[in-house]
């Protein structure tokens, strides 16, 4: 099968997305298929050419320079298209490549598969523009291009119920994308500590995502500011970058936590594994998660999870069996994180469910869901 990925973004910029594309394309390939990826070139990154990889000439974001938004227009992709001889289009976003891909599945007389990566309506604050309409215009989008395709796919249950409320129509199956669990195989779990100079004795609540607004990363601050008044040995560690990186850098500061909290930026795919490794709870208070993918990436290492009982971290935490979920209120996750750390046997009880737990998230798994809805579509 030759299958077309249509995506706004791509590495080497770092996110849910990326990564979900960058696992089935993996698995995919690794079942004798082949991946095509129509995606944004990074002009301020130089990135290296690539075979089967198509980029699209991109202009950075005006609110978000690391991120680059692709010209959808190419007289070659039509013959490309044919020269390839694709089965299915498969997009990742609906804007830009997402709707050229789209047309291209119409013109090609293709099948259309579209995942939902994202809840978009909570990410106009990224868009120069008046919040509310903003809202209302981008979940009026989305629930059209849904009912564009032949199938939509969603990382969570929570999310299709979310797209069948606002009127989306057409099949809806849940395929998550799932951890490579041989990724975490070589993890090192000496590295975090010895390379941030870490003392020995200290208890790290890892945070890995964007620094963005989104990510309630401002939240996790003021919690780890009262989780610190009870286990003084607390040190929070979040890997990733973000527009409010140096916002937290400063509150960090004004809350007398500068030596307790270490920003590591953004780092290669094999550090991230090692800092999974190197921790003892992950703390996760996204409100915006379609499936929250690394959550499934922490309990690999048998780390407890605290997250905010919100769409996609509501479905891969499984409360109270390998971590906690809670209100979206800092007492209520404060308590929560301190709860698991001053409680060691239903610390030790919770991580050995999350190691468990994590074999369920198998990103082989998903794949074969994802190649059955397929063969299913084109043979329609």
């Amino acid at each position: 099968m030759k299958i077309g990925f249509f995506t706004d973004s791509f590495r080497p910029y770092t996110s849910g997305v990326v990564r979900s594309i960058e696992l089935f394309s993996r698995e995919f390939t690794a079942r004798g298929h082949e991946v095509f990826i129509f995606g944004p070139d990074y002009p301020l990154l130089h990135c290296p050419r690539e075979e089967k990889v198509f980029r699209f000439i991109s202009i950075p974001a005006p609110t978000m320079p690391d991120f680059a938004l692709p010209i959808p227009i190419s007289v070659n992709l039509g013959p490309t298209i044919r020269r390839i001889g694709l089965d299915i289009i498969h997009v990742h976003s609906p804007f830009l490549l997402g709707r050229l891909g789209a047309r291209a599945a119409r013109r090609h007389k293709l099948p259309l598969v579209f995942t939902f990566h994202t809840l978009y309506d909570q990410y106009v604050h990224y868009l120069p523009l008046a919040e509310n309409a903003s809202r209302r215009l981008v979940r009026n989008i989305s629930r059209d291009f849904c009912n564009y395709c032949q199938l939509v796919v969603t990382p969570s249950q929570l999310v299709e119920n979310y797209l069948r409320r606002i009127g989306v129509q057409v099949p809806i199956k849940t395929i998550p994308t799932g951890v490579d669990l041989n990724e975490f195989v070589t993890a090192d779990p000496r590295w975090l500590k010895e390379t941030y100079q870490i003392g020995p004795s200290e208890i790290i609540l890892l945070f890995v995502g964007r620094l963005g607004k989104e990510k309630n990363v401002t939240f996790l601050l003021s919690s780890f500011a009262e989780v610190i008044k009870t286990i003084p040995e607390a040190h929070l560690v979040m890997v990733g970058k973000g527009p409010l990186e140096n916002h937290l850098r400063r509150k960090s500061q004004e809350l007398g936590l500068a030596d307790k909290v270490t920003f590591t930026g953004m780092l290669p795919r094999h550090k991230v594994v090692h800092c999974y490794a190197g921790a003892d709870l992950f703390v996760f208070p996204s409100v915006t998660e379609t499936q929250g993918l690394v959550i499934g990436e922490a309990k690999t290492q048998g780390l407890p999870v605290v997250a905010i009982k919100a769409f996609g971290a509501a479905e891969m935490v499984h409360h109270l069996d390998d971590g906690l979920l809670t209100d979206p209120s800092i007492n209520s996750f404060t308590e929560a994180i301190l709860k698991l750390l001053l409680d060691k046997e239903l610390y030790q009880k919770m991580s050995k469910r999350a190691l468990n737990n994590a074999a369920l998230c198998s990103s082989s798994y998903f794949a074969e869901q994802a190649l059955a809805a397929y063969h299913h579509l084109i043979e329609a």
